[in-house]
């Protein structure tokens, strides 16, 4: 049986709204529940598992952007596709950066925004049940643990989490300490440099015994020494 995919669609516009929904459903793997403002997009996402939302940006109550960025800022990490009417580069920034995964300008194809769908549902779901290994580490993000081959665990807390496997996701390229911070905190101003390398000190401290070159410290940030690393299914 294929796995059953829960979207959000939130847009005020009903006509597209439900013309959209409707080309979702010629596909099986995709269920996909509408909401038309942000506050009920918020109300949904609260009681529901959803594995994806597309979002527009000209919702009636709020900026979807901010939107975006306030479910960011309260740990909700799964995709999220902005749609706009708005195709320059500046939009496209403001949208990424509010913590959107892509954007998509209006009108569009219908394929191309499910080939983008399906990137994203993919890409989230080995991040979340892989096993990654990193160095002498089997990394299980969902399960916020690192365990050596002879069976030593070492729990991690969300925040820890996030960071190596944000460091994962650079492929071993440093990260500055900056975009780690925006990446795991989000953008919130009363978040300094200094809580990120609070957290990254406790990190070693845990890992180092077992992994001393496992993190290292770069110019400005950090990154991942992956050499002989992989991911596995989990």
């Amino acid at each position: 049986m294929a796995i059953t995919h829960k979207i959000l669609l939130v847009d005020d516009d009903l006509i597209f709204a439900e013309t959209l929904q409707e080309q979702f459903r010629l596909h099986d793997e995709l269920q996909v529940e509408l909401a038309g403002t942000a506050a009920e997009a918020r109300e949904k996402i609260a009681v529901r598992r959803y594995d994806l939302i597309i979002m527009d940006v000209g919702l009636p109550d709020q900026d979807g952007r901010e939107t975006c960025r306030a479910l960011r800022k309260q740990d909700v990490s799964i995709p999220i596709i902005m749609l706009t009417g708005a195709a320059s580069d500046a939009d496209t920034i403001l949208g990424l950066e509010a913590g959107a995964n892509d954007y998509v300008t209006k009108p569009f194809k219908f394929g191309v925004l499910l080939a983008r769908m399906r990137v994203h549902l993919r890409q989230y779901e080995n991040m979340e049940q892989a096993s990654l290994q990193l160095g002498p580490f089997t990394f299980q993000p969902a399960l916020k643990m690192l365990e050596t081959t002879n069976g030593e665990r070492v729990r991690l807390t969300e925040k820890e989490t996030h960071i190596l496997r944000y460091l994962y996701r650079a492929g071993g390229a440093p990260v500055q300490r900056q975009e780690l911070l925006n990446e795991v905190w989000g953008y919130n101003d009363r978040v300094s440099t200094h809580t990120l390398e609070t957290h990254i000190y406790r990190l070693r401290q845990k890992i180092e015994p077992l992994a001393a070159e496992l993190l290292q410290t770069e110019a400005g940030g950090y990154r991942l020494n992956l050499e002989n690393s992989s991911s596995t299914s989990a």
